[in-house]
């Protein structure tokens, strides 16, 4: 893809629009949502003079530990705020510091908001931290453009630590054929539904392509069940469905010429897929007052048996169980199915759209920083991680042993097996784009818009956030 040049200046203001435009999702693990991580721009041009800089504004940090008083000092940024997930993380750090005495490391974790602000006050001044929280995508590919992070490339060539990797999920780093991060956990979205109502329904297998999607949705709603939970006041729910057709329909080909300038977001693809969901919404699959219920609520909905589907990605499990009335019910009834194939359309069934949490490596930071992440994505530290369940679906291959939930497991494998993994429209596309995105899509489940009108908005943002 081109390389797209903004002043540092200019990156700030981005960010600070980010904080502004994006929500939080209240449930999910950190990086695991759509509009709650949304990226930003990074900068490809230097400041000249301390003048160019903004104030910046202070921000709420927590310096967690100093471990090690080794010479050599990494200093790493993470947003799992959780007292057991820094405490996990610690004792990794701890772990890699007994082996390697000549190192300290500084470990500050952040609120996920609080975070995107210092870290763009950080890029604006050229002085990432040496580890730092990404989700890839676009906004990497700029920091990578830009020289602020380092490519990684040569690294995974050795001990065969790319190889260890789920390729799906690590192609979100990689750009160009250079890897400017690794992924930690990663996963899909797809339809989680509740093998129970389906019986009800007298439904005896998920649906596989469209057609027999909205046939499904049909049969439940004849059955007297409500098809479908979306909290569609935070928008960024109803944002998977439009982005999957997108995707079904127009494939790889279609985003990447729309994203290139190539193309347009107004192309058929896009147009098409409005259409498709226009069909799922005129149906009135979700349940009374979706447009008004937060994120929350939908899983409130699914988890208490009153919907038979999701569209959510492999956090849902963990999340909806928090807030589930018979949490043992919930589990013992959940099924899950990848999204619907489109009858004709230029996507393989194989694509996922997806993503998670992993590290990017600043410019400066010592060769250590780098043997630090490759420790951290050993499959016995990955282990680590799911045991604690901050990575359902782990990012390395070999850890795959740890994961207990047979649905969890085949969302690994479908998403390993991928032959194109989309970041989360929110995530990959500037700010205001995904916001656009996410707005545009709500107003048609709102039916306030066209599928025609959606398309054009999504590509007014995007003609004037992605001019080469």
């Amino acid at each position: 893809m081109k390389a797209r040049g903004l002043s540092l200046t200019l990156l700030f203001a981005l960010f600070v629009a980010l904080l502004a435009a994006c929500g939080s999702q209240p449930a999910a693990p950190a990086g695991q949502s759509g509009a709650a991580d949304a990226p930003t721009t990074a900068a490809a041009d230097a400041p000249t003079t301390a003048a160019e800089l903004p104030t910046p504004v202070p921000i709420p940090t927590e310096a967690v530990a100093s471990v090690g008083t080794g010479a050599t000092r990494i200093e790493w940024w993470h947003i799992n705020t959780q007292e057991d997930q820094r405490a996990v993380w610690e004792e990794m750090a701890n772990a890699f510091v007994a082996q390697n005495p000549d190192v300290s490391i500084e470990i500050t974790v952040l609120e996920n908001e609080a975070f995107k602000a210092k870290l763009a006050t950080a890029m604006q001044s050229g002085n990432p931290p040496d580890i730092f929280q990404s989700w890839g995508g676009g906004v990497l590919k700029q920091y990578g453009d830009a020289g602020l992070v380092q490519d990684l490339s040569a690294a995974l060539q050795e001990d065969g630590w790319g190889a260890s990797f789920s390729q799906g999920p690590l192609g979100l780093y990689t750009f160009d054929g250079a890897t400017y991060g690794v992924p930690w956990n990663a996963g899909m979205v797809g339809f989680w539904y509740n093998t129970a109502l389906f019986e009800q329904a007298g439904i005896s297998a998920p649906p596989t392509t469209w057609t027999e999607f909205l046939q499904t949705v049909q049969t439940l709603k004849d059955a007297g069940i409500t098809p479908i939970a979306l909290g569609e006041k935070d928008k960024w729910p109803g944002h998977f469905y439009w982005v999957y057709l997108a995707t079904r329909i127009g494939g790889r080909e279609a985003f990447e010429r729309a994203y290139n300038r190539e193309g347009t977001f107004a192309d058929p693809p896009f147009v098409e897929a409005g259409v498709r969901l226009k069909e799922l919404v005129d149906l009135e699959p979700f349940q009374p007052g979706f447009l008004g219920a937060g994120y929350g609520d939908h899983q409130a909905v699914m988890a208490n048996g009153q919907a038979a589907m999701e569209l959510m990605g492999q956090w849902a499990p963990g999340a909806n169980g928090g807030v589930a009335e018979d949490p043992e019910a919930y589990e013992a009834t959940l099924g899950w199915f990848p999204f619907p194939t489109i009858e004709g359309g230029a996507g393989d069934p194989s694509d996922a759209l997806g993503g998670g949490d992993g590290f990017a490596i600043g410019k400066d930071a010592p060769p250590e920083a780098i043997e630090f992440l490759k420790f951290l994505t050993s499959a016995e530290n990955q282990r680590t991680l799911v045991k604690a369940g901050m990575a359902g679906t782990p990012s390395i291959v070999a850890a795959l042993d740890a994961v207990e939930s047979p649905l969890l497991r085949e969302i690994f494998e479908r998403a390993s097996q991928a032959k194109y993994y989309q970041l989360y429209y929110d995530q990959y596309l500037p700010p205001a784009v995904g916001q656009t995105v996410n707005d545009a899509t709500q107003a048609l489940f709102a039916g306030t818009a066209t599928p025609e009108e959606v398309a054009r908005m999504i590509e007014e943002s995007a003609a004037f956030e992605l001019q080469p």
